[in-house]
């Protein structure tokens, strides 16, 4: 990992993010979560998105698709 070019439509005000500082990393996943392609989305850590989905400050029009991530409905099948 490390320094790492980022997609302008994902993160418009830097060249390039330290995926290896936690700060850049949770800033790259709202970021990629937020403006990202499907692509840009599919090819994050889920295990780690679970993880900083509290943390992350999504709008709220994220909060259902939010539920997603979570391994209980995911699992389940709650809500589908």
């Amino acid at each position: 990992m490390g320094k790492t070019a980022i997609p302008r439509y994902v993160l418009w005000s830097k060249d390039t993010l330290d995926l290896r500082d936690p700060w850049q990393r949770r800033w790259y996943i709202r970021q990629t979560l937020v403006y990202g392609r499907a692509e840009d989305i599919a090819a994050l850590d889920w295990d780690e998105v679970r993880k900083l989905l509290p943390e992350l400050g999504l709008p709220p029009r994220f909060a259902a698709s939010g539920r997603a991530f979570s391994p209980r409905e995911r699992d389940e099948g709650v809500g589908s």
